[in-house]
């Protein structure tokens, strides 16, 4: 019994010693195959499959090393896709539980091992990590037959050794619980033996191993039994009947030994794969071979591939997909068509050809829509993993993104993950919104591409200040504004968003002495709106500014600030003050004593007025409002000069009552009475009185008196003589000062002394030749008219016209306003002194013995721009000895500032600098050279300039004539000619507002200065054209408001 078991047992060990190299290499691959799958993952589990729901699989938290404190904020979580996750994570621990029953056969069919790749995310920052979870098999599945009972037919004439294939048993575990071997009953004329063919697949073959014969016995029972390797094993049995066929007796013989071919996925069908060739011995029927798939291929493989029964050709039916499958191995029998048909088995091998005919596929695994746009460069927005089904140098996949923006694309550690950074820095103001494309594009040929849209909001954070709409602001209010009422805004914008742009108005008070005025200010937070709590008073405050920030509500808060300049513009809120006549109990009331005998034309008085207003408001005009005989006196509307307008008579009453009303030229007018009675006296009484009266005049008056006692002795040729050289002075002194802005060469630009008026489109300042302190102008005439820069031409305004091509055509207008700023252009222009060759340069001559404080003379310029751009500043830049000098900054006045000794040299040269208060200042230099002379010289000089300072020199002159009634006839007439000679210069002004030849401007002959912190305005009782004014006393001085803290003082023309 033994003797005839051991040629199969031999058979059998040089079957498995053939197959041994096979299998090594077979299990080396799969263990390499283990080793990289479970190489990509960071950790890795196992358990069995069918355990319950929530069963423990492992602590991840614990093994990556994860705090678990950070689970639930970073919302720890498995990333699944649309199947229902078998796995779920515990966020509280970090434990994974199984969710559902796992059945490995179901998951992952035969593929061992059964690895399920979990993706875990932690959000803030983004954090991925890989988590394998191997299904063990467990032996839940018994071997089985698709048949119970299986029937063979096998000749009698088959030979010893004729393998007859069986159907294998079926067993849905892997590995080692899968079907192991298979048992064969006892028999003596078969054995069984088993082929290998990988993925857990056995196939039994039945081997005959002694010649049968049909007599004894016909038919065979055998039993086939597969065996699992579970512990305890599982098996599953099959019966086979052989039922022993006789005469055809030769198999079928392929004329290959291996049969394989090399095919091209996607190929057409119908394509012929290979084609077969057997050949069989015997005769007629038994020789003819019909082909055909053996019986254990899969139906799978049936729906792809067929084969010509006739010709042995495989074609493809189906789609041959490389993804699906790299190979195939397909059972061919070859049969005769004997009446017990023999059959040869033959596996042909197919390999399949990749072809490139799958695109690339993106999964975004994890996605921020929203990224702060001070976000570091390299922020992660997106992770992103692609794939391609195809394989090697098709299934290589290129990433990029397609627009310019500013994201990229950084590898993974792992293949195939891509994160989508910032490359560089946000800007959500300049943009807020990203759309941009992923392109996935692999390698082949054609190569496919697949492309994804992503859309990134950049959100704000508050990184812009606020801005003002304008800075500096400038607002013009008027004065008497309403208390609590808003008076102007301002407005803020921020380029941010949400809170970021909400922005607040307060004003900045910090407690200095400038910006006290801030106390009586208030701003609407929201709004902007500015209050004043108090109502403003031109004549007290010009202007003001304050700081006003603005702040957002974003965190941390950024704010700016803006600088407000504020202009109180004059309303005619002042009533006219009466300056003379004032009685001594303050009431505007006078007497006025003057001679019978006095002609027609005779000032009796000069009824003076201030206006603390500026503009039309200060304007004042007087009128007669009462008066006893309206034939007697005539009032100058203009210059309140009360005179005669005939001779008086016997029948005149000797006291006459006149009520003068002066009014403003506001749009409302305010006005005031003054009252003069008029008292007339005999000749001899007149003198008295004005003798008494000219003695308070001034200092110039007493030297006048003392110079005609010593010419009363004087003989007539001698006083002839000093005629002749007064007349030579007067010639001599027609200097040529000229400029650009005045052209007549007498003109020495006074503007203290000049009067501003209008006529039609311009303004026009009137000055006088050798114009001084005292000097009267008499306008009426263009030829010494300085005309002025309009600044009522800074806007102007048109009409745009918008015509349609219709028919008839329709049309429309707009008005456009255009308003004109100025900009500091105009550098300032030296009006006193000038040279004759034009050039700012001047002497002046005063006595050596003026005491400190003397009064040497003033610079004045003129600026043709307006607010700061005009103001100007005067500074002494050069002087041969600072003790002697000092300059007023703000009118221009040089005075001296001790009194000159014998040591003091003679001449002393000043370098004047004038500058505007300009952004960047413009400035000009003039040059004042001082002679000290002796005090003779110097009275003499003085005696000169006095003859034509105004009219009151006339009533000098008169004095002289009855003084000197004795002289010669040649005297008077030089006299006489003299006289005409002055009168000849006097022009006549004459435009739409004066209206009077001899209107002297009742405030424009007034003389303003300074005395430290004071401003003075000089007048005199009986003031009048001609009349001369010696600043000294403060017995006739009307203390002013300081100017200099004010708009109005950035043009000091004094």
């Amino acid at each position: 019994m033994d003797c005839s078991l051991s040629p199969i047992r031999a058979m059998e060990q040089r079957g498995l010693k053939a197959r041994t190299p096979r299998q090594f290499w077979f299990a080396l691959m799969v263990v390499l195959d283990i080793l990289w799958r479970g190489a990509t993952a960071q950790i890795r589990y196992s358990i069995s499959e069918e355990v319950q729901d929530g069963t423990v699989v492992g602590n991840i938290a614990k093994d990556l090393g994860l705090d678990k404190s950070a689970l639930t904020d970073r919302g720890y979580r498995i990333v699944s896709g649309s199947t229902e996750p078998l796995f779920e994570v515990n966020q509280n621990d970090g434990i994974l539980y199984v969710k559902k029953r796992i059945d490995r056969e179901e998951v992952c069919d035969r593929t061992s091992p059964c690895l399920i790749n979990l993706k875990t995310v932690l959000e803030n920052p983004l954090e991925i990590h890989y988590v394998a979870v191997e299904i063990l098999d467990i032996n839940d599945h018994t071997p089985v037959f698709t048949e119970k009972e299986k029937r063979l037919e096998i000749s009698e004439s088959a030979l010893p050794g004729a393998r007859f294939q069986l159907q294998a048993a079926r067993d849905p575990d892997v590995g080692q619980l899968s079907i192991q071997q298979y048992r064969l009953s006892h028999n003596e004329h078969f054995r069984l033996e088993v082929k290998d063919r990988g993925e857990d697949l056995k196939v039994p073959f039945l081997v005959l191993q002694k010649q049968l014969d049909r007599e004894q016995p016909g038919k065979h029972k055998l039993r086939l039994t597969a065996v699992d390797g579970g512990k305890p094993a599982k098996s599953g049995a099959i019966e086979i009947t052989v039922d022993v066929l006789d005469v055809n007796d030769n198999s079928p013989v392929f004329t290959k030994e291996v049969y394989s071919a090399t095919l091209q996925e996607s190929v057409p069908v119908d394509t012929v794969v290979i084609q077969l060739n057997a050949t069989d011995l015997d005769q007629s029927a038994n020789s003819e071979i019909i082909y055909s798939f053996g019986n254990e291929v899969d139906a799978k493989l049936k729906d792809i591939f067929k084969i010509d029964a006739n010709t042995g050709e495989i074609k493809v039916i189906g789609k041959i997909d490389f993804e699906k499958s790299k190979s195939y191995e397909i059972d061919i029998q070859a049969s005769d068509k004997g009446p017990v048909p023999l059959t040869t088995d033959k596996s042909v091998m197919i390999t399949v050809i990749d072809v490139n005919d799958n695109a690339p596929e993106i999964e975004v695994t994890s996605f921020s829509s929203s990224i702060k746009e001070d976000s570091k460069i390299g922020t992660t927005v997106a992770l992103i993993s692609v794939r391609d089904l195809d394989s090697g140098i098709n299934g290589k996949v290129i990433c990029t993104i397609k627009e310019d923006v500013p994201f990229t694309l950084s590898p993974s550690l792992q293949e195939n993950m891509y994160a989508v950074v910032t490359r560089s820095q946000l800007d959500r103001e300049m943009v807020a919104h990203f759309e941009f494309t992923i392109v996935a594009k692999d390698t082949g040929d054609p190569s496919f591409s697949t492309e994804k849209t992503m859309s990134v909001v950049v959100s704000d954070v508050n990184d812009n200040n606020p801005e003002f709409l304008t800075s500096p602001y400038v607002f013009y209010i008027t004065e008497n504004n309403s208390p609590g009422a808003s008076v102007f805004s301002v407005r803020a914008s921020d380029r941010d968003e949400s809170d970021n742009a909400v922005i607040s108005y307060h004003i900045l008070r910090d407690g200095r002495e400038a910006n006290k005025l801030t106390s009586f200010l208030n701003i609407n937070s929201e709004t902007g709106d500015v209050l004043a709590l108090k109502s403003f008073d031109f004549e007290t405050l010009k202007t003001f500014q304050f700081q006003v920030v603005a702040t957002d509500s974003g965190t941390p808060s950024l704010s700016s600030n803006v600088t407000v300049h504020v202009f109180i513009l004059d309303q005619n809120d002042n009533a006219p003050v009466i300056l003379y006549p004032v009685s001594s109990n303050g009431s505007a009331e006078g007497v006025e004593e003057i001679p019978r005998n006095v002609n027609a034309g005779h000032l009796v008085t000069k009824v003076r007025a201030y206006d603390a207003d500026i503009g039309y408001n200060g304007w004042l005009l007087f009128s007669l409002q009462e008066v006893t005989a309206h034939s007697l006196f005539g009032l100058d509307r203009y210059t309140g000069q009360i005179r005669t307008l005939r001779s008086f008579t016997e029948t005149d009453e000797t006291e006459h009552k006149l009520l003068i009303l002066v009014k403003d030229n506001g749009n409302v007018s305010l006005s005031a009475t003054a009252t003069v009675v008029v008292k007339l006296v005999e000749p001899r009484e007149a003198f008295a009185a004005a003798d008494v009266k000219s003695a308070s005049k001034d200092d110039e008056d007493n030297n006048v008196t003392f110079y005609l006692m010593i010419t009363l002795g004087s003989v007539s040729t001698l006083f002839l003589i000093s005629i002749i050289v007064l007349i030579a002075m007067q010639c001599s002194k027609s200097t040529d000062c000229t400029s650009k802005y005045l052209q007549e060469t007498n003109y020495d630009g006074t503007l203290c002394h000049s009067i501003q008026y209008r006529s039609g489109d311009k303004r026009y300042m009137l000055v006088g030749p050798r114009m001084s302190i005292g000097s009267t102008i008499v306008p009426g005439s263009h030829a010494n008219t300085l005309v002025l820069p309009d600044r009522r031409g800074t806007s102007t305004e048109f009409q745009v016209v918008a015509t349609d091509s219709g028919t008839p055509s329709l049309s429309s207008n707009v008005t456009v306003h255009v308003f004109i700023l100025d900009q500091n252009d105009n550098a300032p222009v030296i009006l006193y002194p000038v040279s004759s060759n034009g050039s700012a340069e001047g002497v002046e001559e005063i006595p050596r013995n003026v005491n400190a404080g003397h009064l040497v003379t003033k610079v004045r310029a003129y600026d043709a721009d307006i607010g700061y751009n005009g103001w100007l500043l005067f500074s002494l830049q050069e002087v041969t000895a600072h003790s002697l000098f000092g300059l007023d900054r703000y009118t221009g006045q040089i005075r001296t500032l001790r009194s000159f000794t014998e040591t003091d040299e003679a001449e002393h040269k000043l370098l004047i600098l004038v500058k505007d208060n300009g952004n960047v200042s413009l400035s000009a230099t003039a040059t004042v050279v001082v002679k000290l002379v002796e005090p003779r010289e110097a009275f003499a000089a003085a005696d000169v300039k006095s003859a034509t300072k105004d009219d009151e020199d006339n009533n000098v002159t008169f004095y002289l004539m009855i003084t000197l009634g004795s002289v010669s006839t040649l005297f008077l007439i030089s006299i006489i000619v003299l006289i005409a000679m002055q009168c000849s210069k006097s022009t006549d002004y004459t435009s739409k507002y004066l209206q009077e030849t001899n209107y002297d401007g009742t405030l424009c002959h007034s003389i303003q200065y300074r005395s430290g912190d004071k401003r003075y305005m000089l007048v005199g009782p009986r003031m009048s054209i001609g009349s001369t004014i010696v600043p000294g006393s403060h017995a006739n001085t009307l203390v002013l408001p300081d100017r200099r803290g004010t708009s109005t003082e950035k043009k000091v023309l004094l």
